[in-house]
């Protein structure tokens, strides 16, 4: 069970790595369980969540491997760390039931140091508004990433985040959107206590 909503309209694929600095070595992580609080998310939060990991040729690519890296070396200057606890999730949230909920627990923090959304493409869906809050105030941004390769980077403890649920574009019903999330986080992955 990955959705407690009962949802089927999220696919993932996920995968974890811990980057050592200042040398900036990246090395993977064992296939892990995917866990957050409830204080982070009170839909899913507080079990285990198992994906389909990344595929191996993926991970190895010296692409991902070097973007992966290269995003720690710059959150590396914003909070010094001698290590980064990373997750890489890869997303695709589809309308074949009428409505896909990129983020289905609303707007959230995710409990980590600092987070990276790339769309990597959307085909066939309207809506899916992303917003950015300040966590502690009433200022934000609301957007639509609609070119491939848009990123966001956010700092998770300042502000909160959420994509408004996508809808079929035309009657086929036949739409997506891919992402590709990143979050950075010191001192160890989260799990249970």
């Amino acid at each position: 069970m990955h959705l407690r909503d009962g949802g089927h309209y999220r696919m993932r694929r996920h995968a974890c790595f811990v980057q050592s600095l200042p040398q900036s070595l990246l090395r993977p992580v064992a296939h892990r369980a995917h866990w957050q609080p409830v204080d982070y998310n009170a839909l899913h939060g507080g079990f285990e969540r198992w994906f389909e990991p990344v595929e191996t040729a993926v991970a190895n690519d010296p692409l991902w491997i070097g973007l992966l890296a290269s995003l720690g070396q710059l959150f590396a200057q914003v909070k010094p760390v001698t290590e980064w606890f990373i997750e890489a999730h890869q997303f695709r949230i589809d309308t074949a039931g009428g409505v896909g909920r990129p983020t289905p627990e609303g707007a959230h923090r995710d409990g980590v140091d600092f987070v990276v959304v790339i769309l990597i493409e959307r085909k066939g869906v309207k809506g899916g508004e992303t917003r950015v809050f300040d966590a502690h105030g009433p200022h934000g941004l609301r957007f639509v990433m609609e070119q491939p390769l848009t990123t966001l980077l956010l700092d998770d403890e300042r502000v909160i985040h959420e994509t408004t649920p996508i809808l079929p574009a035309d009657s086929s019903g036949a739409g997506y959107r891919d992402t590709l999330v990143l979050t950075y986080r010191a001192g160890g992955f989260q799990a249970p206590a």
